[in-house]
């Protein structure tokens, strides 16, 4: 029997989570797509996605290209090289390394695409130019068709949405306790995963709590009155869900203030709980092996719903073109 799929609000965009009007409904969507993935191959008949890596990909490109042919849509990837450096700033004269601004190549690429999708990192360098998130706003302003975040200077909202139908997979109590947990890695991070799920969270019926070493706080802006624990033992009692993930301080804008091995996450601080992590991860240094290879993990599995994540998001978006 196919599944019945709930009608949602039209959506114009994707690049914030607050683009999504009913995120229960649309999780409940998704997880009917991934029932009947092919249901809606006629909706992106003769409509094209082109996507626009400023940064490599693995499962952001894969998941969502995935996602798009199972609608039916063409698809046109193009990695951004230094041989093609935007211009962003108004009135700039543009006599040095930038040779096309933003206003032509956001319109250009529109005759080319129904829908541009875009992922850009951060300097972790400026945080106000990062926070402004320029790249992001730009395609939005100045293209002619929706845009679509595939993770940006300080959000991940696809990551996100995935991360939330999961939690939907795996529930079986009426508020979960959700533990986003800080681990040391030898790079700088952006803090644009973690800001998304504290987001998303922030909208479902859960129990959150943020654990980090001082010095690691995420803007007061994102975790609002989320409780933070400094004690990471203490935070994973009782869990449900552990999210596991790295990022630089936002505070001491982009710095490593810590790479203390004891907040690693280990098997026996996980106990019962589900781990979670977006990947890439680093094996023994973030999380130990036993909790990767455990039947707690749920790693793949958050892996696999980035498809339809960005699935019920295309489909919305062309319901409304």
């Amino acid at each position: 029997m196919t599944p019945t799929l709930l009608t949602l609000k039209p959506m114009k965009k994707y690049t914030e989570i607050n683009d999504i009007k009913n995120i229960p409904q649309t999780i409940t969507e998704a997880i009917a797509l991934k029932k009947a993935p092919f249901e809606h191959k006629n909706l992106g008949k003769n409509k094209t996605l082109v996507m626009l890596f400023f940064n490599a990909s693995l499962r952001t490109r894969l998941s969502t290209e995935k996602a798009a042919k199972n609608l039916g849509m063409d698809v046109i990837c193009l990695q951004i090289s230094n041989s093609w450096n935007l211009e962003f700033e108004d009135g700039t004269i543009m006599n040095l390394s930038t040779s096309e601004h933003i206003k032509e190549a956001a319109k250009v690429i529109a005759q080319y695409a129904d829908i541009i999708a875009v992922r850009a990192f951060p300097t972790l360098k400026d945080k106000e130019l990062d926070y402004a998130e320029v790249i992001m706003n730009s395609f939005s302003k100045y293209a002619d068709v929706p845009v679509v975040n595939l993770e940006s200077s300080t959000a991940h909202p696809l990551q996100a949405l995935a991360d939330a139908i999961t939690i939907n997979e795996y529930n079986s109590d009426a508020m979960p306790k959700d533990v986003l947990s800080w681990a040391p890695h030898p790079k700088a991070l952006p803090q644009s995963v973690a800001n998304s799920f504290v987001n998303m969270m922030q909208k479902l019926p859960v129990n959150l709590t943020i654990t980090h070493p001082k010095g690691y706080e995420l803007s007061t802006e994102i975790t609002k009155d989320t409780q933070v624990n400094y004690n990471q033992e203490e935070a994973l009692k009782n869990a449900d869900f552990v999210y596991v993930k790295n990022w630089s301080s936002y505070a001491d804008y982009g710095q490593i203030l810590s790479q203390d091995s004891d907040w690693m996450l280990t098997e026996h601080k996980l106990n019962n709980a589900k781990f979670m992590h977006c990947l890439p991860v680093r094996r023994n240094v973030v999380v130990e092996d036993a909790v990767l290879d455990s039947d707690n993990s749920l790693v793949i599995n958050q892996a696999n719903n980035r498809t339809y994540a960005a699935q019920v998001v295309l489909k919305n978006i062309l319901e409304n073109l």
